[in-house]
């Protein structure tokens, strides 16, 4: 059985519900332009009780041209 997975990002984003009860086997990424949205503080809350649960949250970060 696979895990589920959930991108969050500007535009788009699962149910709080379905990343909060994220777990073992379950992937969360985190894009930076997640930032950006009005309730992002709830899906950084969420992801952090996924983490706790065992899920796997992998925050994307800008990169930079040099």
């Amino acid at each position: 059985m696979t895990g589920a997975f959930h991108t969050i990002d500007a535009a788009m984003a699962p149910a709080l519900g379905d990343v909060r009860s994220a777990g073992p086997g379950d992937l969360v990424y985190i894009l930076p332009d997640a930032t950006s949205r009005k309730d992002f503080p709830k899906y950084w809350e969420a992801a952090g009780t996924a983490f706790v649960r065992g899920a796997q949250v992998v925050v994307m970060r800008r990169e930079e041209n040099t």
